[in-house]
């Protein structure tokens, strides 16, 4: 699973040299030079995490994450800025940012964060997630099984496990579930998407995944 970093930096060449460093590693890298249209992004595609320069046009690092956190995105964040106050810290960390990375700074430095901040995305650095009632994810290989016997499952129900187990207790919309099931040469079917949700259902718990009409879904973990 190849994970989707947005980067919003409004230095061209500085935006241009992560994003070739960071694909080089193996991510997907969207790139935003001012507020608003990184909001159009967060918004509109799937994202993994977030890198956030603070001095950018129209709508600063600081308000860009402040709106995604009040309408209840929880993306994790990563601040790149010159800004060096403990005020300017602070604040961040209040916000909801989950690192804050100096400038000037090290590519290797930054992958490390980055590396760092991905693996927590599950809530656990094991590969395999139980599930309970003798089920197993292998989340690298995408794999359910049942006591050591495994599922068969469509790759899309598999993504779809993946997302939830990625995410929860977070409202997915349906633009995101869509970026993440289907490729951009397929054309996304809400029915085929209900068909999978009940599949999912059953492995996670019928009552553990809320449907939000005309919205979403939401894993519920407690």
């Amino acid at each position: 699973m190849i994970a989707t970093i947005l980067l919003l930096e409004d230095d061209q060449q500085l935006s241009d040299t992560v994003k070739q460093f960071l694909q080089y590693q193996g991510y997907n890298v969207l790139c935003a030079y001012d507020g608003l249209q990184a909001q159009e992004i967060a918004y509109e595609k799937h994202i993994d995490l977030m890198l956030l320069d603070i001095k950018v046009p129209h709508q600063n690092g600081f308000d860009f994450l402040q709106t995604l956190r009040d309408n209840g995105v929880q993306t994790p964040a990563i601040f790149i800025t010159s800004l060096n106050s403990v005020e300017d810290v602070t604040r961040g960390f209040d916000i909801g940012c989950n690192d804050y990375i100096r400038k000037p700074f090290a590519l290797k430095e930054l992958l490390v964060r980055v590396d760092a901040l991905l693996k927590r995305r599950y809530g656990t650095h094991e590969e395999k997630i139980d599930l309970g009632d003798g089920f197993m994810f292998d989340i690298k290989e995408m794999l359910l099984t049942r006591n050591k016997q495994r599922v068969p499952l469509k790759t899309k129900e598999a993504k779809l496990l993946s997302l939830f187990l990625e995410y929860p207790n977070e409202l997915l919309n349906y633009n995101k579930i869509f970026e993440r099931l289907w490729d951009y040469e397929e054309e996304p079917s809400a029915g085929s998407l209900r068909s999978y949700v009940k599949t999912v259902r059953s492995f996670l718990g019928k009552d553990n995944i809320e449907t939000i009409k005309n919205i979403g879904y939401r894993f519920v973990k407690e």
